[in-house]
């Protein structure tokens, strides 16, 4: 089965490389599969899964931002922050979560509303990858 090289690089360093057959990624405009020989794009990523398909496992990554470059034989994704499913604290997700919401529910003039949504999202996507619900 041919494969592709995939690269997720954060401002934090290197997260994910390997060989996979599939990459499928949240984009701006919607999901976007990636198979090898895909012909070059650049695309820019909005806060969901990366997921990463092998030949008898799928990989997944939480993923909030950032650009998708894509090259017949390498996916590069420079993201804003990027997770490996094994590498999310669970509990620090759904602390995350829980801040969010109040901030949220909050009815004070010095709160940020689109910063908390945004806190909200990435917190829920951490938690969905976490979980395998993608």
């Amino acid at each position: 089965m041919p494969t592709i090289t995939v690269n997720i690089v954060t401002p934090d360093g290197p997260v994910y490389d390997s060989e996979v057959s599939m990459v499928i990624a949240v984009t701006a405009t919607g999901e976007m599969g990636i198979l090898p020989g895909h012909i070059p794009t650049v695309a820019p990523l909005g806060i969901g899964a990366v997921r990463l398909k092998k030949e008898n496992s799928t990989e997944l990554a939480a993923v909030s931002g950032g650009f998708l470059e894509v090259r017949p034989d390498k996916v590069t994704i420079l993201a804003q922050s990027a997770e490996l499913a094994t590498d999310i604290d669970l509990s620090r997700a759904q602390e995350s979560a829980r801040r969010a919401e109040a901030m949220l529910q909050a009815n004070k003039d010095e709160v940020d509303y689109q910063r908390a949504e945004l806190a909200l999202r990435r917190a829920k996507n951490r938690i969905n990858v976490y979980e395998g619900n993608v």
